[in-house]
């Protein structure tokens, strides 16, 4: 941490100085804490140019590396005052750099003001939160998987089975479960989907995406406690059964949608003033990269029977 703090401090040095612009209020103490030959620091000073450090280090500037920062510190300003007597703050690079430096720190002071400008409402977050609520539902299913002949769930030691005998084995089976056999002994016993069958066709709770799309819509048409129709993937027949559906409340979900649109605006605002400038850019400059080098088309691996209900 001590280099770390030592580091930052003097990769900062120059902000700091031109911090030091800043005429501090006044105070009624506001002692001299730091001084060397014909330099003196004052508690404000010293403590304004903590702020201009990161956030996550000003708890260490402030507590246990405090004293290490004010070394980095008075090291920074006897070195400003060094340069500048040797005319070094007259240097052409100097200038060019503390010119970009006040126009960051100005666009940065900018940039606050349109950021603390975006307000968004709770009727607006929790219009978005609405509209996007496909995004915080959730199924908790179990499934028992018949595969078909290619299907990368085929087991080795079972016989092949065409679609047609597949689908009708799946079909018989759903028959016997609406009829009240157990779904978990049957998953066992049956489900080509080895490792969800291991645990009784459990394969736990799963938002939108993250099953195929025909698995994916039938489990969330399905009411809780329903085995859906037979439904047919790439990886064989499927009798899914919805133990629970449940959906992320908004109380939980209402900072992260802040922040999320928050984001969005500011980008939004940024953007639009890029635009409404029209800049042009010197296209001999700033030639368009080349073309991405083709590669070959990877040869896929055969699918896990673990992953037989994941896209």
């Amino acid at each position: 941490m001590k280099k770390t703090t030592i580091s930052i401090a003097l990769a900062l040095a120059a902000t700091v100085a031109m911090a030091q612009d800043k005429k501090p209020a006044a105070t009624t103490a506001d002692p001299v804490i730091i001084s060397a030959g014909d330099i003196s620091i004052k508690q404000s000073e010293f403590e304004n140019a903590l702020k201009t450090l990161p956030e996550q280090y000003q708890a260490y500037a402030n507590g246990p590396g405090k004293k290490q920062f004010a070394e980095d510190y008075l090291r920074m300003k006897m070195l400003a005052s060094k340069g500048a007597k040797e005319g070094l703050d007259k240097d052409s690079d100097v200038l060019q750099q503390l010119a970009l430096m006040k126009e960051n720190l100005v666009a940065n002071a900018e940039l606050k003001k349109i950021d603390a400008g975006i307000k968004i409402s709770d009727a607006d977050l929790k219009k978005i939160y609405d509209s996007n609520m496909r995004d915080y539902e959730t199924v908790k299913a179990s499934h028992i998987l018949i595969a078909f002949k290619g299907s990368p769930a085929a087991q080795k030691d079972k016989p092949e089975l065409t679609e047609e005998q597949a689908k009708a084995k799946a079909e018989d089976i759903r028959k016997k479960l609406v009829a009240g056999a157990d779904f978990a002994e049957t998953a066992k016993k049956e489900s080509d989907d080895t490792g969800s069958g291991s645990r009784g066709g459990d394969l736990g709770a799963f938002g939108h995406g993250q099953m195929v799309p025909e698995f994916e819509a039938a489990a969330f048409a399905a009411k809780a406690g329903e085995i859906t129709p037979v439904v047919r993937t790439q990886f064989g027949y499927h009798i899914i059964k919805v133990e629970e559906k449940s959906a992320t409340g908004f109380d939980t979900v209402k900072a992260t949608i802040e922040k999320n649109e928050h984001q969005k605006r500011l980008s939004a605002v940024l953007d639009a003033m890029k635009d409404s400038a029209k800049p042009n850019f010197n296209a001999t400059y700033f030639p368009p990269p080349p073309p991405p080098a083709a590669e070959a088309a990877p040869v896929p691996a055969p699918a896990p029977a673990k992953a037989a209900t994941k896209p």
